[in-house]
């Protein structure tokens, strides 16, 4: 397939689209009706159906009975753990195996032109991206999503968390179950920024940064502090009226989702002739750029904090002149502290 037909690639093989990210419609002020109709099937799939149906197949076959989970067992946790694992290596494993292993597509629609495996980096344990990246998915990411996936389940089957019947409230847990994309992205967002904090950034995200060409396993490679900020947003569940199966997929669109945004192309080639839309390309940028983009646009938050990134020269100055007027308020900061220092 032809990538040049949806974008162009520069002299060091990297790719980027034609056209710049939008955010979605759905806050847009006056509401645009026809856009948001248009847009709505996105919203749903692929992506949010595929999370959504992992988290009612997880209710059905891999949540123990109400009555063990009452109980806080390491036989039960560990049980979860082991499914929660074996999930992300088929799920991760696919992307990995397809995009960066078989090279199916080779680089077509890749943003950084190079793979992770042409070089060593010692940043990364055992100099080594994938293994790096792993390591820290199983070591620590897995295992903080089930200590709190343990922990919700216990809450809920303990009455400490309100649990809503489908049954009964229909149309309060349809409502819920809409909205659980827009509770990740205004948690997303507001612990990005926090993690953006140079203590922070230093000590705790620039564990994910180092992976500034991500791939599919870059998706959950954080450090520990990171996975509980980023992976607690099924704790909203916790005031919300909700439901077990909601929180699961609450921590899946977290968990499962990480992968959308870190595989590195924009459009993934399924078949012949048919292509799945990443929607990375926002996430791509910022880990290119560090500090743009740090919500997933679909609130359109960046913008609002004038953050926003959409890949256009436009994009570019805006981000340039944020650049310059910060490198201003430094210099005339520390022109101040001199002078005050001077006269003292």
């Amino acid at each position: 397939m032809d990538d040049l037909k949806y974008g162009k690639r520069n002299k060091r093989g990297d790719w980027a689209p034609n056209d710049p990210v939008e955010t979605a419609p759905l806050f847009a002020f006056p509401p645009k009706l026809m856009a948001i109709l248009k847009w709505l099937p996105h919203y749903f799939f692929p992506w949010n159906a595929i999370f959504a149906l992992s988290a009612v197949a997880y209710w059905a076959w891999v949540i123990p009975p109400v009555e063990t989970m009452k109980t806080l067992a390491i036989g039960w946790a560990l049980w979860l753990y082991a499914v929660n694992a074996v999930c992300v290596f088929l799920f991760y494993g696919a992307f990995e195996l397809h995009l960066y292993v078989l090279k199916r597509q080779e680089n077509r629609f890749k943003y950084n032109g190079r793979f992770p495996s042409d070089q060593k980096n010692s940043v990364f344990w055992f100099d080594r991206q994938n293994v790096d990246n792993m390591l820290r998915t199983f070591l620590s990411g897995v295992t903080i999503w089930t200590a709190i996936e343990v922990g919700m389940l216990w809450a809920y089957a303990n009455g400490y968390a309100p649990w809503l019947t489908f049954a009964e409230n229909p149309w309060t847990l349809a409502l819920v179950a809409l909205v659980v994309p827009i509770i990740h992205e205004f948690h997303f967002f507001c612990i990005h920024r926090l993690i953006h904090v140079p203590f922070l950034y230093k000590w705790v995200h620039s564990v994910h940064h180092n992976s500034v060409n991500p791939s599919p396993w870059s998706s959950l490679s954080m450090h520990p502090v990171e996975h509980f900020l980023y992976l607690g947003t099924a704790f909203y569940h916790l005031i919300l009226p909700s439901n077990p199966v909601l929180m699961l997929y609450q921590l899946h669109y977290a968990g499962f989702g990480a992968i959308p945004g870190h595989v590195g192309f924009d459009k993934v080639e399924v078949g012949e002739d048919r292509l799945v839309d990443s929607h990375s390309y926002a996430h791509y940028l910022h880990h290119k750029y560090f500090e743009v983009n740090y919500g997933d646009a679909l609130i359109p938050l960046d913008k609002w904090f004038g953050t926003w990134h959409d890949g256009s020269p436009e994009g570019e100055a805006r981000m340039q002149e944020r650049y310059r007027r910060r490198k201003e308020k430094l210099a005339a900061r520390k022109t101040r502290t001199e002078v005050r220092g001077a006269a003292e």
